[in-house]
């Protein structure tokens, strides 16, 4: 991995809350974007390509907050209808939530891991997205992981390993030809772009993931 002299310039106060407030913006805009692929039924992936789930372990997690989001919304409406302009604000607020929980649980149905001709895109979460050509990839096997950090970014040795876990478990590594710059959303060091030469993610369908690889490589 080629390394680089030049210092990581410190992330000012006043760039990083325009990065968050950035970043913010965008992050709603996929949320509704997601909630538009779930109506339309139009999962975001390339044509000729094949989508790869990954939600399962979370599934039923996700199922009880948007239903807690639901009961709280009718509980905090009866606790202050009394009062128009508090109810007005805690059903604005409580309403955005509930419809914020849904396109994240739309996001993941609408943007797996996608396998085609083109290479692999590895997703998760509202925004990480990476795409890997297949001129890239040196190898793909199933080999299970599990990890104490949450940190994407991992060192081993001189070489930088991203992770996509669910659950702090990934069932797939995608080693790399040579270290292949993955950009990651959010502030992270050298403007979130990282020379990973091993990717680490998990896919509910291994095996099939493993049979379409197979199909391209």
């Amino acid at each position: 991995m080629t390394s680089t002299d030049t210092p990581t310039q410190p992330i000012t106060r006043r760039a990083r809350i325009l990065s968050l407030i950035r970043r913010a913006v965008s992050m709603e805009k996929i949320i509704y974007a997601n909630i538009a692929r779930a109506v339309s039924r139009r999962p975001a992936v390339p044509i000729g390509g094949k989508g790869f789930r990954f939600h399962t372990p979370v599934l039923t997690i996700l199922w009880i907050f948007i239903i807690l989001s639901a009961v709280e919304l009718v509980v905090v409406d009866l606790i202050v209808h009394r009062w128009p302009i508090p109810r007005v604000i805690f059903l604005v607020i409580g309403i955005w939530g509930l419809v914020w929980m849904f396109g994240l649980l739309c996001g993941y149905y609408m943007r797996p891991h996608t396998v085609g001709p083109f290479g692999v895109e590895i997703r998760n979460g509202l925004d990480l997205d990476v795409p890997i050509s297949w001129d890239d990839v040196h190898s793909v096997a199933i080999k299970k992981h599990t990890y104490d950090s949450k940190d994407r970014i991992i060192a081993d040795g001189d070489k930088e390993i991203l992770v996509v876990p669910i659950l702090s478990e990934t069932n797939i590594e995608i080693v790399l030809e040579r270290p292949t710059c993955a950009t990651l959303p959010g502030l992270h060091p050298k403007g979130g772009q990282h020379n990973v030469s091993v990717i680490r993610l998990w896919a509910d369908d291994p095996r099939s993931f493993l049979d379409e690889v197979r199909n391209h490589i």
